[in-house]
């Protein structure tokens, strides 16, 4: 199975990895992992105030900030994977690169809120749920 890892460095991101990692049918069971992060864009008068060498510095320490502790964790844990990291909003670049990457299942945390919160709010998780044609297993 091809299994998109979608990553944010939350608490919630750390439960769903801890789940995998403690889950032996999953990590062991033959399947490939990507790992995915996405960040929202800076602001277009803030980047153009910053200057594109920042905002670039910007998103690639965000990238490794999240990423290098999942790759650590999976290290430690023998599970392969490889890892991007996109910008835009978390909701769409995950289904998108979920759909386009021909993955069989999205792995990802939630926090769980109640549906009146969501409904107020919204999540990355409810909109990953509403865009995404792939399953999605969502670990609380």
């Amino acid at each position: 199975m091809k299994i998109l890892l979608a990553v944010d460095g939350s608490d919630y991101t750390n439960r769903m990895l801890s789940y995998l990692t403690t889950h032996k049918d999953w990590a062991n069971a033959g399947h490939t992992f990507t790992v995915f992060h996405a960040v929202l864009p800076v602001p277009h008068r803030a980047a153009a105030f910053a200057g594109p060498d920042i905002v670039h510095g910007y998103y690639e320490d965000d990238a490794r900030v999240v990423l290098e502790p999942v790759r650590a964790l999976l290290a430690r844990n023998g599970i392969e994977a490889r890892f991007e990291h996109r910008i835009g909003h978390p909701a769409e670049e995950i289904a998108s690169f979920a759909q386009k990457g021909q993955f069989d299942l999205v792995m990802m945390g939630s926090r769980g809120h109640g549906t009146l919160t969501n409904l107020v709010l919204g999540s990355v998780a409810t909109k990953v749920l509403a865009a995404c044609t792939v399953p999605v297993l969502l670990v609380r």
